[in-house]
């Protein structure tokens, strides 16, 4: 630690939060500005099979080291070396379980962008590493902190949830299987709501769209709709027993990456994640699910 500043490190610069992140919490003069630390190092990373990996990585890299001065270096484990703790953030969620198995014993805690990994075998390995070397770890998309779905969430306490409708895009990536692509960024802000405890999903597909179900074991349900066709934008309808609430995650001027790191800075300063680590667990395997259920049409029981 410098000062009173954590040293953040960076495993993968070839994505836009990359740059995104480093930018809320180097730039003071920054509207939605995050204290606490600067990012210091740097590992590009990359992926040679996936497109918006390596022909993103050359632009990133040479932003974050230009702009803000960050030292690039040659591996995960150098990052881990010289810093207090880590955000994650390459782009291909196949990698993740490898790079995370590089730093894990540095004993530091770690942001991994969504998402954690593309199945749940992976998922379970990283958890298991996580506690091996008691590492805070969390993992999440940014609009489980959009600021219109914390607020709606604090409202009404005396109304309960019964249930949520998401909608958003859902491009798929060869690499990056089903609902890991996109789909997360909607899976997040059901599970934000609802929590853990969903026991079946079933999915319905097309070339445009898909639509999935899921029963929670209290009874509640929560659908996702996911486009290819027109509306490229996020939302939710929030049921309660009172009425039924319109999430527009745009409406606020905070960004939601700006929330979301609040809540990462918050864990590399406390060493508690705001994320139950069995709760991402779930989330890994509900999308797996409805991939499942989208090949074969079938209810599938968690």
């Amino acid at each position: 630690m410098s000062g009173n500043k954590l040293r953040i490190g960076i495993i993968g610069l070839d994505t836009s939060h990359a740059p995104v992140f480093t930018a809320l919490i180097n730039d003071k003069n920054h509207p939605y500005h995050v204290p606490g630390g600067e990012v210091t190092v740097a590992f590009p990373g990359g992926s040679k099979d996936f497109h918006l990996s390596y022909s993103r990585i050359e632009r990133f890299t040479e932003q974050i080291r230009s702009q803000f001065d960050v030292k690039i270096v040659d591996s995960p484990e150098e990052v881990a070396e010289n810093c207090d703790a880590m955000l994650l953030e390459s782009v291909d969620g196949r990698v993740h379980l490898e790079q995370f198995r590089r730093i894990a014993a540095c004993r530091k805690p770690v942001f991994i962008d969504k998402p954690l990994v593309v199945s749940y075998a992976d998922a379970k390995e990283i958890a298991d590493l996580a506690r091996q070397y008691d590492v805070p770890l969390m993992s999440c998309s940014a609009l489980r902190y959009a600021e219109a779905l914390t607020e709606a969430l604090m409202e009404d306490e005396d109304s309960a949830v019964i249930g949520m409708d998401c909608y958003g895009p859902m491009a798929f990536q060869p690499t990056q299987p089903g609902l890991f692509w996109y789909g997360v960024h909607t899976v997040e802000m059901l599970y934000k709501t609802l929590g853990k405890g969903c026991k079946q999903v079933i999915a319905v597909s097309n070339e445009e769209h898909d639509f999935i179900s899921g029963v929670w074991e209290n009874g509640k349900i929560g659908t996702i709709r996911g486009n290819r066709k027109g509306n490229d934008q996020f939302g939710a309808l929030l049921h309660r027993e009172s009425r039924t609430q319109f999430i527009d995650v745009y409406k606020h001027p905070k960004p939601y990456y700006a929330s979301l790191l609040e809540h990462i800075m918050q864990m590399f300063m406390t060493g508690t994640p705001d994320i139950d680590l069995e709760e991402t667990l779930q989330i890994i395997r509900f999308m797996e699910a409805a991939n499942e259920s989208r090949e074969s049409g079938q209810t599938v029981f968690l």
